[in-house]
C-alpha cells in the first residue's frame, strides 16, 4: 500500500492535480469577470484567447493567453518541486501532457475545450525556457507575416519538437519522456486544428483580429 510520500503515489497525483489545473477554463472566467459574452457562443466558439479578441477587448484575450500559459507552466512547476522527493523523471513528460490534455477536455466544462497552443507554450516555456522562446519566436514571424493563428500554430507545433532535438547535447539534453510528451502534444495540436487546416486550403480561414460567425 502506498504512503502519501511514496514517490509513485506522488507522481500520480502530480499527473492528476496537472490535469485539474489544464481544466480550469481561463477564457470563460476572465470573459465573465470582465462582464464579456461566453467565448463558447460566438466566433469559433473555442475558449481561447485568439477567441476572445474577437470581442475586440485585447485586455481580456491578453488575460486569457497569461492565464492559459501559466497552467502549463505551474504544472511543470510543481512537478519539478516533486523531484526532490524520488519523483521519476518520465513523470514529467506525463505531467506535460496531462495539464494540456486537461485544456483540451476539461473537467469543468464537459470536456469541450480549447485547442491548447497558449498551455503547450507554458508547458515549454517552463520545461525549457529556450525552447519555449524559440517555438514562440516561430509562432510570431508566421503570425505577422500570414496573420493566421491557426498557421502559426501548426508551423509552431511541427518545430517544437524538432528544436528539442536538435538543441539536445547543446542548450539541454532530451530526455526520452519529455521528448514524447512534446510529440503527443504536437500531434493533438494538428488534430485540434484540422478544421482550420481544411478551411486553410479552401482560403476560408479567418485572420488574427478577423470576426467570424460561429
Amino acid at each position: 500500500m502506498p504512503t502519501p510520500t511514496d514517490p509513485l503515489w506522488l507522481g500520480l497525483l502530480s499527473i492528476a492535480l496537472a490535469y485539474l489545473i489544464g481544466s480550469i477554463p481561463f477564457a470563460v472566467v476572465v470573459s465573465r469577470a470582465m462582464g464579456l459574452a461566453d467565448p463558447r457562443s460566438y466566433g469559433s466558439g473555442n475558449p481561447g484567447a485568439t477567441n476572445v479578441l474577437r470581442t475586440g477587448n485585447k485586455k481580456a484575450a491578453i488575460l486569457t493567453l497569461l492565464g492559459d500559459a501559466l497552467k502549463g507552466c505551474v504544472a511543470i512547476w510543481l512537478a519539478h518541486g516533486l523531484s526532490q522527493y524520488g519523483v521519476p523523471p518520465a513523470i514529467l513528460g506525463a505531467v506535460a501532457v496531462a495539464v494540456f490534455l486537461g485544456h483540451l477536455y476539461p473537467l469543468f466544462l464537459k470536456f469541450q475545450g480549447g485547442k491548447g497552443v497558449a498551455t503547450a507554450l507554458g508547458v515549454l516555456l517552463a520545461l525549457q525556457p529556450w525552447l519555449g522562446l524559440a517555438t514562440m519566436a516561430t509562432w510570431l514571424i508566421i503570425a505577422v507575416f500570414f496573420r493566421y493563428s491557426s498557421l502559426a500554430s501548426l508551423v509552431a507545433a511541427v518545430f517544437a519538437p524538432l528544436y528539442y532535438l536538435f538543441g539536445s547535447g547543446v542548450l539541454w539534453y532530451a530526455h526520452p519522456s519529455i521528448t514524447a510528451a512534446i510529440v503527443i502534444i504536437s500531434a493533438f495540436l494538428f488534430w485540434r486544428h484540422r478544421a482550420n487546416v481544411t478551411r486553410l486550403m479552401q482560403g476560408k480561414e479567418s485572420k488574427i483580429g478577423g470576426s467570424r460567425k460561429k
